[in-house]
């Protein structure tokens, strides 16, 4: 699809004259083009708490999906004089997430793909690059939202007549004001290393309590105060 860019800055300009900009006086004006031919339009929006300042790319982004979804091809951000403007680091983000690495944003002297804009850019990709990946062991969908939470416990057992090493995933005190309990039960393995790597899919603290009922840590970073010993073999991240 061609760009008008003259078109598509003059629709950036008429967006910046209703910027609510009281605060830093700097009004800003997007509009973008969706791979439909409509162009959606934004403005920034200040507020008395600058973190919640809207940016006027994410009006743009809103824009967008209100009117029906679809993909950006193209973009003109503009400042209070209709000059191109670039994005802010977050903006480029949002933008990937809504254009994706071949999006154009107007620039001097040409456009810039998002991917010159943003390289090594994070989206699904990634996180579906985990999801699929053998060497990290699953952990259950209704249990995502406590990744990176809580405790991972492992300790010796008897299973056949053999020792082998199991385990739990246990919320901590203090991780929302939620009662504790037992997220997971773990499987069993021949290995405690099985073990550790299981735990580690699941939160940076990992615990291994020997036969003798000795803890030691197998978790990323330095050993806890209450637990001093590093469990032989696992090394800090």
């Amino acid at each position: 699809m061609e760009i008008d860019w003259a078109g598509l800055r003059a629709a950036a300009t008429e967006a910046m004259r209703h910027a609510y900009a009281p605060y830093s006086k700097f009004p800003v004006g997007a509009a973008g083009l969706v791979d439909d031919g409509r162009v959606v339009v934004g403005c920034n929006v200040e507020n008395a708490a600058y973190g919640v300042t809207l940016c006027a790319e994410c009006g743009v982004v809103s824009a967008l999906h209100a009117s029906g979804g679809g993909r950006l091809l193209a973009l003109s951000c503009v400042d209070a004089t209709g000059e191109p403007l670039m994005p802010c680091g977050r903006c480029r983000q949002l933008l990937w997430e809504h254009g994706g690495p071949d999006c154009l944003v107007e620039a001097v002297p040409a456009p810039l793909t998002m991917s010159q804009l943003l390289p090594y850019a994070f989206d699904v990709d990634d996180l579906e690059a985990v999801v699929a990946d053998p060497a990290v062991p699953a952990v259950p969908e209704r249990l995502a939202a406590w990744r990176g939470r809580g405790t991972v416990f492992l300790h010796p057992d008897l299973s056949g007549g053999r020792q082998v090493w199991t385990g739990y995933w246990e919320r901590s005190a203090g991780d929302d004001g939620s009662p504790t309990g037992v997220l997971e039960e773990a499987p069993s393995w021949g290995t405690p290393q099985e073990g550790i790597t299981w735990g580690l899919a699941r939160t940076p603290r990992v615990v291994v309590v020997d036969a003798d009922g000795v803890m030691f840590w197998a978790g990323e970073g330095e050993p806890p105060l209450e637990i001093p010993t590093r469990w032989p073999g696992s090394a800090p991240s």
